[in-house]
């Protein structure tokens, strides 16, 4: 009876191993476009207190089932155990890396069908990213009379498809591409006004949030960090100078509907353009507000220092996924 008990705990040592062995660490976030069972396990499909995902709802993304996974394993807060897997088509993922993808050849951009190249384009309201985040040193010095008060503020220019990431670089950058060793990633070089105008619409880079866009990125993007840096930022002021962000300052307290969104940027960039940009929501863990965190916006075809947001807009694919339904436009400052 014994040896039969050691070999059960043997055989149920090595299932274990095999199965935590089975997954791809994958980092960034999960959006869900629908409500889908969020399960602790795949092949049983066992779901302890039937948890589902919300659509629109933004959920940290741990892993892969596989290398081309069917499944991602998210991290639900509230659900016990929060781990749980979710099929991939239950939704679409941002900034999103696995750790096995292998890099991409150089290039601006990976051009689609249409021979153009494709990019997402990620805006953040940094005080509800600050909501999930209190500990980042950008946080902590978060004040009501700074531009990321009333303005969006840039995540990423990010090389399409998906996987496109980490363009030549090296094994040792990509091993600390992860946010407790973003100090140890190559700086970036940049001219004076570039850093001063970045350091600002990019309050990130207190946390050196640069090193890690330019590292996973930027590296895909064809050109020197100057030209990526500058050509993201130049997007970056004709999204501020829209009626976009006056409806999201005239609204800080307030909650807007992905469809208001999505009007504003027809409003600002042309019929069709609010068609190209998806709505991404987080909850405030202290008191469970749903709160509008980013936009993310498809564009198509070259990018420079006179790319017009409209045109880039107007070329990409449009998507039939809004994303968050309804959100809150957060105050700085945790509320």
């Amino acid at each position: 009876m014994r040896i039969g008990v050691v070999f059960g705990l043997a055989m149920l040592a090595v299932s274990l191993a095999s199965a935590a062995q089975a997954e791809v660490k994958m980092s960034g976030t999960f959006v869900a476009d629908a409500a889908c069972p969020a399960t602790q396990a795949i092949k049983n499909g066992k779901n302890p207190g039937n948890v589902s995902t919300e659509a629109g709802q933004s959920y940290q993304l741990l892993a892969g089932n596989k290398d081309a996974p069917t499944h991602y394993l998210i991290q639900v807060p509230g659900a016990d155990p929060e781990r749980r897997w979710v099929k991939v088509t239950c939704g679409h993922i941002s900034g999103s890396s696995a750790a096995t993808v292998p890099a991409a050849p150089g290039g601006q951009g990976k051009p689609a069908a249409s021979g153009k190249p494709e990019y997402v384009f990620a805006l953040s309201w940094q005080p509800a990213f600050c909501e999930t985040k209190s500990s980042k040193t950008e946080c902590r010095a978060q004040n009501p009379s700074e531009f990321d008060a009333t303005n969006f503020t840039l995540h990423g220019l990010w090389p399409q498809p998906n996987g496109n990431f980490y363009c030549q670089v090296a094994a040792s950058d990509k091993a600390n591409d992860n946010p407790a060793h973003w100090k140890d990633l190559p700086p970036v070089n940049l001219d004076a006004g570039t850093r001063k105008e970045l350091d600002q619409v990019m309050p990130g880079t207190a946390s050196q949030l640069e090193r890690h866009e330019w590292i996973k990125h930027g590296t895909c993007y064809g050109k020197g960090q100057q030209e990526y840096f500058s050509d993201a930022l130049g997007l970056m002021r004709q999204v501020n100078a829209s009626p976009v962000r006056d409806l999201f300052a005239k609204t800080i307290g307030g909650k807007l509907t992905a469809d208001q969104i999505r009007s504003a940027f027809d409003q600002a960039f042309g019929a069709g353009a609010g068609d190209r940009v998806r709505v991404s929501c987080v909850i405030d863990p202290s008191n469970g507000r749903r709160l509008i965190g980013e936009l993310t916006l498809g564009l198509a075809g070259p990018i420079g220092p006179n790319a017009s947001l409209k045109d880039l807009l107007l070329a990409s694919v449009p998507t039939n996924k809004a994303g968050c339904p309804i959100g809150t436009v957060d105050a700085i400052g945790f509320q």
